[in-house]
């Protein structure tokens, strides 16, 4: 066992936080049994009977929360909470009322009440709500913390295992769940996953080293890859007569997916699977691969024009269209489709307008270019990386893009459709902050995650290397040229001006390497629910 799996957590600070209140009733005499029963739990209780003494003491004070009665002589409860609304737009207000009519409950969840109490109330309703209102953050934090702390070791033992494949997806999906959980939160455990994750990065690491070359060599007894995607995913819908939409998020990792998952949840029934990119995880490797339904050597020998070479300026992704002509035409498919590349939002709102005429079509490929530009904007624009400062920020600035873009549309579009769903990736991408020393002559590719080259210097116990490339699917520029691949948060630098390199790409977002967030990315299957 680790040393991280020995350390023991702290329990939350639970010190009683004297939190000001106003209750607002012309019937508060009536209530003193509840503000006693409020005040012996600690909090402080200011008490009014009309709304303009209670404009007064919002005026005067910042309460936590605010119980106000809706039916007041003078001014009403409605126009009291627009009024306490206007002063402190943000402070809670409870309206409390005898009254079940339904035109008064619009008005006061318009005016964006935090509850609704019926009296008459009793003190487990007030405390429910004063917790629901005012606890609710530390509330969420303490129970996250204390599963965590429960799931804590028995991911430190499965990491520590000789895990499948199978088995990395799910101790995979488990850190990624509690990544998001721990983000909402002021929980100091985030610490403690951040290392047990590092620890996990190290084992994946490992477990490639050992596995992936035996994956290249038994193709059939691999796990799903990216040739495989289409054979094993796209293929037999088409053959039972549904008809597909598959799109292609770009640099799309699981935790992404994650936030956007509650977005179209209500839309459509969601099967979830992750899948196995192949190595280097990049887009002119993995994407290619997709859509040819081959390795990347064999494509280079099979259709030399459709493959770009490492050293070559012109753009690795230019033949998506023609490479899954290939693969239809290797397994005598007669299917129609179609092939889209979305790079910003005209063609986003373009390609909503055409569905009417995709609907004909057995498949149509989408792919979505934004998050991949997003990470390489982060790298090279100050104020990108400031908005994506880290990977909770990331995330947002991926459902903020999600929830402004023509893709909500497309998704809406879909749900409504007689298609199948296939939402995935190439690949991820993760947030490199380890600079090693690397030396290569002036035809190494630039790349940050993986090298290839003929005269690569580097330290061998730091790097995933495939010294005879064919084995591993890859083609080789060179007949001396050989790849590396760092795994973990590690990225390549050159000894020439070592310290600017390493201060300008630290904490970057990068692919082409080996991490979990590169290679276990997702695979989802969707079919709309039609609700009219």
């Amino acid at each position: 066992m680790t040393t991280i799996s020995r350390l023991v957590f702290n329990p939350l600070n639970k010190e009683c936080m004297n939190y000001r209140l106003l209750w607002v009733d012309d019937e508060i005499d009536l209530l003193k049994a509840h503000i006693l029963f409020l005040q012996k739990k600690g909090y402080d209780v200011t008490t009014v009977t009309n709304g303009f003494d209670a404009l007064d003491k919002c005026a005067e004070v910042d309460f936590d929360l605010v119980l106000l009665d809706e039916n007041m002589p003078g001014i009403s409860g409605l126009e009291t909470l627009n009024r306490i609304k206007a002063i402190h737009p943000s402070m809670p207000v409870v309206m409390v009322t005898k009254s079940e009519e339904e035109n008064i409950m619009d008005q006061a969840i318009g005016a964006q009440i935090a509850d609704y109490l019926i009296k008459p109330v009793n003190p487990t309703q007030i405390l429910l709500t004063l917790k629901k209102n005012i606890h609710h953050k530390e509330i969420v934090t303490e129970v996250a913390q204390t599963a965590y702390q429960q799931d804590f070791g028995k991911i430190g033992l499965q990491i520590n295992d000789s895990l499948t494949l199978d088995e990395w997806i799910e101790t995979y999906k488990k850190l990624t769940y509690w990544e998001l959980q721990l983000s909402e939160t002021d929980s100091g455990m985030v610490e403690m996953l951040r290392m047990q994750r590092e620890e996990a990065e190290t084992e994946f690491a490992k477990f490639i080293r050992k596995n992936y070359m035996r994956w290249m060599e038994n193709p059939d007894d691999r796990p799903v890859m990216s040739p495989d995607i289409f054979k094993k995913k796209v293929f037999p819908y088409l053959n039972k007569g549904e008809k597909v939409f598959l799109l292609v998020i770009d640099n799309f990792r699981y935790d992404q997916w994650r936030v956007l998952y509650n977005e179209i949840a209500d839309l459509f029934t969601i099967e979830e699977s992750l899948y196995c990119s192949i190595l280097p995880t990049a887009t002119q490797y993995a994407r290619n691969s997709i859509f040819s339904g081959l390795m990347p050597n064999i494509i280079a020998r099979m259709f030399p024009e459709l493959w770009v070479d490492e050293d070559s300026e012109e753009g690795k992704n230019l033949n998506e269209a023609p490479l899954i002509k290939t693969q239809f035409d290797r397994y005598r498919r007669h299917n129609t489709f179609t092939y889209h590349k979305i790079n910003d939002s005209s063609a986003a709102e373009k390609l909503v307008q055409q569905l009417p005429n995709l609907w004909k079509y057995d498949l149509n490929v989408v792919v979505l270019n934004f998050i991949d530009m997003l990470s390489h904007a982060r790298t090279e624009s100050r104020m990108v990386r400031e908005l994506a400062s880290n990977e909770a920020a990331y995330r947002s600035i991926t459902l903020s893009w999600f929830r402004h873009s023509a893709l909500a549309d497309l998704f809406r579009a879909l749900a409504a459709s007689d298609y199948r769903v296939l939402l995935t990736t190439d690949h991820g991408s993760i947030n490199a902050g380890n600079a090693i020393k690397v030396i290569g002559d002036r035809n190494t590719n630039t790349n940050l995650r993986y090298k290839v080259g003929k005269n690569l210097t580097y330290n061998p116990k730091e790097v995933f290397e495939i010294k005879n490339p064919a084995q591993a699917g890859l083609p080789s520029p060179n007949l001396s040229s050989a790849y590396i691949f760092a795994t973990g948060k590690d990225f390549f630098a050159y000894p020439n001006n070592y310290n600017h390199y390493v201060q300008y790409y630290k904490d970057t977002f990068q692919h082409g390497g080996i991490s979990m967030e590169e290679m276990l990315i997702p695979l989802v299957t969707m079919q709309g629910k039609k609700r009219g």
